[in-house]
């Protein structure tokens, strides 16, 4: 069985090097002819922990391969999957299917016997439907089936999520179809991981059901951990209490500067939306969008507060600026909130990463940043420490490490990565999250961030 992937982004790269690791004769497609030499020289697009490996393994099994020719790539294909981009369109909430929809029609002039086309990009309810509609209108003789599967990869960790997946799942009314993609993944359902066949429109939506509901986790222990502040509680003790609770778990409880990255801020927009389209409106839904664009606004403010406000000439090292650890992804990150506002302040800054630099000069391009290449070049003779994104390296940094380079001890910590007992034993100013400050000189008040 071969299987093509249209769209070498981070859901058709991963996807499809994985299809090849399970034994199937994959051909990822993209129109982008420098991204397919890139791919062919041995070089990755993207950064995914493990992935350069396993694409170098697979090219050289034989097993995977990367093309611009869209016409063969679908014609010698059993399976067809649409990988590409699905972005917030210029509205700022609906979902962009021009990608879809173009693959779409490259899939409609091509197809050649027998093939299940399978939207794997994350996409509105309905949209493989109008997919259906777009072929069958191009190519009234293609013989095919349309089909849903969406991904549940975690940027970081996509490769152990797609080979030990919580479960798959795939939207088929077809018998013929879904014998195809039964076949697709019975490696993983002979390991034991759950496929789960539905219909394709709850197919669609268990994607953003999904999404919605993690990113509901992670404002709501937000908001908590702003009220722990007020109370003086401890929100890592909260998140325990409630998380050992099984019908909760543990997992999305840990509280920061507000989510970001490729899915949650989209997905929740993009559903909200749709509901709004079906005269359904999810208000739970649309509050924890506007939770979350207050939360990552208001960050700034707790590192002026730290300087009672006299931020004029002040200079700030931030480590970390991708969305979270492992990934080189800025996309709605929260720095892209936070850093701009710092500087509206007055602040300038120092800011490294360990792999999203790159990414993020190409965004955040005032000059009152200087990237540096390590963290120890960023914390050099810096008024404050920054967390903003929990990478290993920065866990193993030390009060005692922190001083030698900062000119003053204050952290400002939002991704609770520091002991609060070590920061205060030191002498730090630390302030964290959902945990009463410790200003050792004199206190001063953190404002909510719902202000």
């Amino acid at each position: 069985m071969k299987i093509t992937m249209i769209g070498t982004g981070y859901v058709g790269l991963v996807s499809g090097t994985c299809f090849a690791e399970l034994g199937f004769e994959t051909v990822c497609v993209d129109k982008n002819p420098q991204k397919i030499e890139t791919l062919n020289n041995g070089g990755v697009p993207i950064f995914e922990p493990g992935l350069d490996e396993l694409i170098k393994r697979q090219v050289e099994g034989k097993r995977l391969s990367f093309t611009t020719d869209v016409a063969s790539a679908v014609q010698q294909a059993d399976i067809v999957f649409i990988g590409v981009g699905t972005p917030t369109s210029a509205d700022g909430m609906s979902t962009d299917l021009s990608y879809v929809e173009s693959a779409a029609k490259d899939i409609a002039e091509n197809l050649k016997g027998y093939t299940a086309v399978v939207v794997k990009s994350t996409v509105p309810v309905g949209t493989c439907r109008h997919v259906e509609s777009i072929i069958r209108k191009a190519n009234p003789k293609a013989e095919f089936n349309i089909c849903s599967n969406p991904e549940f990869l975690r940027e970081g960790s996509a490769i152990q999520d797609f080979l030990a997946p919580d479960r798959v799942v795939v939207g088929t009314d077809n018998p013929k179809s879904k014998a195809l993609l039964q076949k697709l993944y019975s490696p993983l359902e002979k390991k034991g991981h759950s496929v789960l066949f539905t219909k394709i429109e709850s197919s669609e939506l268990i994607k953003y059901a999904a999404n919605a509901f993690l990113a509901t986790k992670i404002s709501f222990i937000n908001q908590i951990a702003d009220l722990a502040e007020k109370v003086g509680a401890d929100v890592s003790d909260i998140a325990l209490g409630i998380g050992l609770d099984n019908r909760i778990g543990k997992k999305f409880l840990q509280a920061g500067p507000g989510y970001g990255g490729s899915c949650f801020p989209k997905d929740t927009k993009s559903l909200a939306t749709t509901a709004k389209q079906f005269d359904c409106p999810i208000t739970i839904v649309d509050a924890v969008i506007q939770a979350n664009e207050d939360r990552k606004k208001a960050m700034a403010q707790r590192v002026s507060d730290a300087f009672n406000s006299k931020t004029s000439g002040k200079t700030i090292a931030v480590l970390g600026v991708a969305f979270k650890p492992n990934t080189d992804d800025m996309r709605d990150a929260p720095a892209l909130d936070i850093l701009p506002a710092l500087i509206e302040m007055g602040f300038s800054l120092k800011a490294y990463d360990p792999e999203a630099t790159e990414e993020a000069k190409k965004i955040l391009k005032q000059s009152e940043i200087t990237w540096c290449n390590t963290k120890e070049d960023a914390l050099q003779n810096s008024d404050a420490l920054l967390v903003l994104t929990e990478w290993d390296e920065f866990m193993a940094l030390t009060p005692g490490v922190l001083e030698q380079y900062l000119n003053t001890k204050t952290v400002i910590d939002l991704r609770n990565i520091f002991n609060v007992e070590d920061m205060t034993q030191a002498g730090f100013t630390y302030i964290s999250i959902g945990k009463k400050p410790h200003f050792p000189l004199k206190e001063i008040n953190i404002k909510s961030c719902n202000n």
